[in-house]
């Protein structure tokens, strides 16, 4: 069983389009506000089962306007889109730090297979 990774720190960058998240080994990640939008741990995104999960298209500008913590155990991130359900706890930013690259891959991949765009609907 791996130790829960504990954040020294959440900062949010001036555009609001970046989190950095640094974790008390040095283990540092830049998660664009975009990522972190369409990978939200929120029920409205995950679904309830795999067979559930969304493909959130059209969020390429998306920003981030607050970061609460929620306990000692995670944030909370509210985007101007108003989206503000997920939970982001120490282990899953972790995991989208460092898989970030898979991730990001499946998500276009999903996007392009379902004809969607990053872009928003005008």
């Amino acid at each position: 069983m791996t130790a829960t990774p504990w954040p020294t720190e959440i900062r949010l960058t001036k555009d609001r389009r970046t989190l950095v998240v640094t974790f008390e080994d040095g283990e540092s990640h830049e998660l664009a506000a975009e990522y972190l939008r369409v990978e939200s741990p929120s029920a409205e995104v995950q679904g309830h089962s795999p067979a559930e999960r969304k493909t959130v298209p059209g969020k390429r500008d998306v920003t981030i306007v607050a970061v609460e913590p929620v306990g000692n155990y995670a944030v909370r991130l509210t985007f101007d889109d108003l989206h503000s359900s997920g939970i982001f706890g120490w282990g899953y930013l972790q995991k989208l730090g460092r898989e970030r690259e898979t991730i990001w891959g499946e998500y276009l991949a999903a996007l392009e297979a379902k004809g969607l765009s990053r872009d928003a609907r005008r």
